[in-house]
């Protein structure tokens, strides 16, 4: 099953986003085998102002877990965090355009 995890950052959350970031980017690297893609929400100066990831986890518990544990949302920088179960359907790498 696949899951999109949006964390949207507290306001002036970009330093403590930028000291956290190679943390947060090494706890997702070490999650390749269930890491799909990844990427920050812009503002109109594109400083980043949130996070999307999406992964493939067993249960939406198991995403919650990981969600949770992201060093961004220890660190403070989410002001919210949220969990949906997604189904790929266009560019998915695991289905054929057959399909």
């Amino acid at each position: 099953m696949q899951f999109v995890i949006i964390g949207e950052d507290k306001a002036e959350a970009l330093e403590n986003r930028q000291k956290t970031r190679s943390d947060h980017l090494d706890y997702w690297k070490g999650q390749s085998q269930i890491f799909l893609a990844a990427g920050p929400f812009l503002d109109g100066q594109d400083q980043p102002v949130g996070s999307m990831i999406v992964i493939e986890a067993a249960s939406l518990e198991e995403a919650e877990k990981l969600a949770q544990a992201d060093p961004y949302m220890l660190a403070g920088v989410f002001e919210t965090l949220s969990v949906k179960r997604w189904n790929w359907i266009f560019g998915n790498p695991h289905i054929s355009e057959e399909n």
